[in-house]
């Protein structure tokens, strides 16, 4: 499916604008850590919390766009719930005199 050039700015302006946002954080972040008195951040110890910022923010929209595109296109449907004992299918008038 083509995508037009406007919407492929508003993307990138998007993305952009999370990590811009993303980054100011981090930065606010280190320096509460300092004004608390933790100690300096290496560069080493910038890359991580870089990475590890990055790769959060990469989990979370990989799961929520594949939770999105699975609503979209049905694939929850698909799933075989025959032997869910929550169903009423399944429910024998048994269960109804139990007491939870």
């Amino acid at each position: 499916m083509p995508r037009s050039p406007a919407l492929i700015w508003r993307l990138l302006w998007s993305i952009g604008l999370a990590c811009a946002i993303a980054a100011a954080c981090t930065l606010g972040l280190a320096w509460v850590w300092r004004l608390i008195g933790g100690g300096a951040l290496s560069l080493h110890g910038w890359i991580a919390m870089g990475l590890g910022i990055l790769g959060t923010v990469a989990l979370s929209w990989t799961l929520m766009g594949l939770a999105f595109r699975s609503d979209r296109e049905g694939w929850d449907d698909h799933v075989d719930n025959s032997l869910d004992p929550g169903r009423e299918e399944n429910r024998s008038k048994d269960d109804d005199d139990l007491i939870y």
